[in-house]
């Protein structure tokens, strides 16, 4: 796996345990100010590794 894959599957992983165990993101349905940043910090990932794939055209 190379480092981008690794980073967005860490930064996914994170995300989604912080939305099931956070009481105000799961039980509020409110985004709290961790859920945003892990969420850009998933985002950012997901960016990245799109970028590093070569286009197919």
């Amino acid at each position: 796996m190379t480092s981008s894959e690794e980073a967005l599957q860490e930064t996914r992983a994170a995300y989604e345990e912080h939305a099931r165990t956070c009481r105000q993101c799961h039980y509020d349905g409110a985004p709290c100010a961790v859920n945003k940043l892990l969420l850009r910090a998933y985002n950012n990932a997901r960016r990245a590794q799109a970028r590093s794939r070569p286009a197919m055209r």
